[in-house]
């Protein structure tokens, strides 16, 4: 009796290295064969309540035997390769008799290596490169391209943590896992939150950046629009350069240690000057168009699904391409300017060394930043062998893009007549609103941020929606408070503090304190120290990355 209730074959029976071997095989998982039964039933696939084949039920038999073979918990035997059904013809069944038909992942949707880099490239290019040349300006113009080249590489090393970090968690299924799963792992509860909220800091971060920029974009080129059809000739600045490629300072009363936040504006009209007064106080920048945006956000960040949205994606890369453009053509006329000063200020010139670095540092993280994604992105990678190389071009492509921006435009900036420190946070603002090039550049960004926006504010409601509620939309009225909560604060930035410079540095070391420096760190040092690897020199260096980010945070309180 007792024998009966043995399974067929012992699993002894069955090296781990023939399993393995049987496991390589494409199915649902790649990594094994698991034993699976399936009833008969009515089967939900391409065709409604389509009947099971006598094909089907032969196969489904054939597998159902060898499910009996060894334990359930037994994983060592799996049934052979030629029992194991192709991927489309797999169903997942649920105990109600339907099933839905798997669409397995074929080799062929999976990306080469060259569009999963570009891929890369195109997620990182943000915001973050208007702000590159005035983040060299902070640190300096020598010390500014070290410090680039330096945290490229730390974000590079931090990024390599993260994406091998599921990897190394023995005895689990760690396939789906993204890293709040592995910080989960890890960390208990605390991990998973705590993920989640500097996770969300980066995309309210970006949000409200993007909510400054629109604002900026939609001023400047309804202005433009304006003084061309009503035959208005606009100076920005009196201190500005003459020509066709006029350069400005919007800001020309700026210290050196410090930023100023006011503009002013000298029209001269042809037509009626009550005219143009009425349109200054119905489309002004800071009071006026950051609540124009809202009638056509808010309802677009209500929508339930943001598909719509993903298919504009392709703007991006538009928009990058066109301003790579503009900067070559500008920097060809302009010239370079430069002269180099080591530590002390002239009329025209910074110091090669300035100790506001900590400004460059903060958009650096932010510019760098794609921890939170990375593992998803690199799954559909079709060699997997090839993570690491792919991961480090694409970082050396975006590290050049960004090099190429802040180089130029700081080397073409004309000085004299105009000082270094008149380099604004977003570097278009140091064209006039009549330049036709830099119009068409704001008109394209302000199109792709338009569409990406509410792709952006669909990931906060996934993420804390599904967290609290379960649901990432439970209800209209709780997606409007969140929306309104989100909207609200990109109003508030754009009204009383539109520096993108500075929001960009605050949420990128924040976020990258945890999500970079900190959490990628301590699971490194946990992981070896469990694989008893963990050695002295790695933990003094890992702790230093911790120190790093904390110093990087605190530096922004205080430059």
């Amino acid at each position: 009796m007792e024998d009966e209730c043995r399974p067929l074959l012992s699993s002894e029976q069955q090296t781990a290295e023939s399993y393995s071997q049987r496991g390589s095989t494409d199915s649902l998982d790649f990594r094994a064969k698991r034993p699976f039964y399936v009833e008969p039933r009515n089967i939900v696939g391409d065709v409604p309540q389509e009947r099971v084949s006598a094909e089907a039920a032969i196969l489904n038999s054939r597998v159902h035997y060898y499910s009996r073979l060894t334990a359930s918990s037994d994983r060592l035997l799996s049934p052979p390769d030629h029992v194991i059904p192709h991927t489309e013809e797999i169903y997942i069944y649920s105990p109600l008799g339907t099933a839905f038909k798997v669409k397995g992942l074929d080799q062929s949707s999976k990306n080469p290596s060259f569009i999963t880099i570009f891929a890369i490239w195109n997620t990182m290019m943000g915001t973050s490169i208007l702000s590159i040349p005035w983040g060299i300006k902070q640190a300096g113009f020598t010390l500014g391209i070290i410090i680039l080249i330096l945290t490229g590489l730390l974000m590079l090393y931090c990024c390599f943590i993260v994406l091998k970090s599921p990897k190394a968690i023995p005895y689990m299924d760690t396939l789906d896992w993204e890293f709040p799963d592995v910080c989960r792992y890890y960390f208990g509860a605390f991990g998973q939150w705590s993920s989640l909220v500097f996770s969300m800091v980066s995309l309210i971060g970006a949000m409200v950046v993007y909510w400054v920029l629109m604002s900026n974009f939609l001023y400047n080129s309804g202005q433009f629009i304006y003084n061309y059809s009503q035959n208005v000739s606009m100076s920005d600045s009196d201190f500005g350069t003459n020509g066709s490629d006029r350069v400005i300072c919007p800001f020309p009363n700026t210290n050196h240690e410090g930023n100023s936040t006011a503009r002013t504006l000298f029209l001269t009209a042809s037509g009626n000057d009550t005219s143009a007064s009425t349109f200054e106080h119905w489309w002004s920048k800071t009071n006026t168009i950051p609540l124009y945006l809202i009638i056509l956000l808010l309802p677009l960040l209500c929508f339930r699904s943001a598909s719509f949205f993903a298919r504009f994606t392709f703007l991006g890369t538009i928009s990058v391409v066109y301003l790579l453009s503009l900067v070559t053509i500008k920097a060809f006329r302009l010239g370079f300017h430069l002269q180099f000063h080591w530590f002390d200020y002239t009329e025209f010139y910074l110091p090669e060394f300035r100790v506001l670095f900590p400004q460059f540092t903060g958009v650096l993280t932010l510019a760098f930043f794609i921890h939170n994604c990375i593992i998803t992105l690199m799954k559909s990678n079709k060699h997997q062998e090839n993570n690491v190389r792919d991961l480090s071009v694409a970082y050396l492509l975006v590290g050049l893009t960004y090099l190429y921006v802040g180089v130029l435009i700081f080397a073409a900036f004309p000085s004299p007549p105009l000082s270094k420190d008149c380099i604004e946070p977003n570097f278009l603002d140091n064209f006039p609103t009549s330049d036709v090039m830099v119009f068409v550049a704001r008109g394209f960004l302000l199109f792709q941020m338009i569409t990406v926006y509410p792709l952006l504010g669909y990931l906060v409601r996934v993420q804390v929606m599904g967290q609290i509620f379960g649901n990432h939309y439970p209800s209209f009225f709780h997606v409007l408070a969140l929306n309104i909560i989100i909207v609200g604060a990109g109003v508030l930035m754009a009204k009383f503090y539109p520096n993108i410079g500075s929001i960009i540095r605050f949420s990128g070391a924040t976020c990258g304190l945890a999500l970079v420096f900190v959490f990628p760190s301590l699971v490194h040092m946990i992981s070896l120290k469990r694989q008893g690897l963990l050695r002295w020199p790695s933990a003094l260096f890992h702790s230093f990355l911790i120190l790093l980010g904390m110093a990087n945070l605190l530096g922004q309180f205080f430059m």
